[in-house]
């Protein structure tokens, strides 16, 4: 099975660094125009030089600071006056962990900005052009805590898990035009995200990083975390014709550790 994505263009949101960054670098291997979406602009040069343009495709990126919603909106809708994407991969970084009495009604706010008003208002503005062209691929990076919550990641478990919903809500809407939205559960990747997290719990723990990571990994059943390029290749095989049949999922992508059976 070879996936080919010449022709298409994907939008791909915090993708300077990390899994978003390891997505660009796999559509780009599979043939896609890539852009990229992040606030550093230095990070996106550099991370834009390193995409493949092996099929004569260019690349190029937006910059832009999804924790400032109003300001994020403005640059997207300015981005779509004159442009449409074949593939729309909503990923941000996750809000500041926390329990459920650690955070104020405003931190609710901006995670709900964050994770799921950007989301939401990309999609739309995306679908327009898809429709018209009969063809879409909407790709949302989740979290397994959508399914089993963490109590240290109360805004996170929270939009997450609204926007998996609303996910389901879109793909019966928009099914019939060639549309498929899905949603990827992710578990524990080798990635900044994950590092501060384990780093986090160490200090509040006063257990040593490296005895934190390796319970993390004793938890994973294939004995290791994911590298994030695994995640880019589940990425282009829903971007990919192969995936028509393939939507209104939560897909869990982590190593066999989820407790649930479906």
């Amino acid at each position: 099975m070879n996936i080919t994505l010449e022709g298409r263009i994907a939008l791909v949101g915090g993708s300077s660094d990390g899994i978003g960054f390891a997505i660009a670098q796999v559509l780009a291997e599979c043939g896609a125009k890539v852009v990229l979406m992040a606030r550093n602009e230095q990070k996106l040069q550099s991370a834009v030089s390193k995409l493949s343009v092996q099929s004569g495709q260019s690349h190029s990126f937006i910059v832009t600071d999804f924790n400032n919603h109003q300001l994020h909106k403005q640059t997207l809708r300015t981005y779509f006056e004159n442009h449409s994407v074949d593939i729309l991969v909503n990923n941000t970084n996750g809000p500041v962990a926390g329990d459920m009495f650690s955070k104020s009604e405003l931190d609710y706010q901006l995670a709900f900005d964050l994770l799921f008003q950007n989301a939401v208002y990309t999609t739309n503005l995306a679908v327009s052009s898809m429709r018209e062209k009969g063809f879409g691929r909407i790709i949302n990076v989740s979290s397994m805590t959508v399914k089993e919550p963490s109590d240290t990641l109360v805004l996170s478990n929270t939009m997450r898990t609204a926007l998996v919903s609303w996910t389901k809500s879109l793909s019966n809407a928009v099914g019939r035009h060639g549309i498929t939205v899905n949603s990827v559960l992710t578990g524990f990747f080798d990635t900044g995200r994950l590092n501060s997290l384990m780093r986090l719990q160490a200090e509040n723990s006063g257990v040593a990083f490296e005895k934190v990571k390796e319970s993390r990994i004793g938890d994973i059943p294939v004995g290791r975390l994911g590298e994030p390029r695994e995640y880019g290749a589940l990425v282009a095989f829903l971007a990919s014709p192969y995936a028509d049949f393939l939507t209104g999922t939560a897909i869990p992508l982590d190593g066999g550790a989820g407790i649930a059976a479906f």
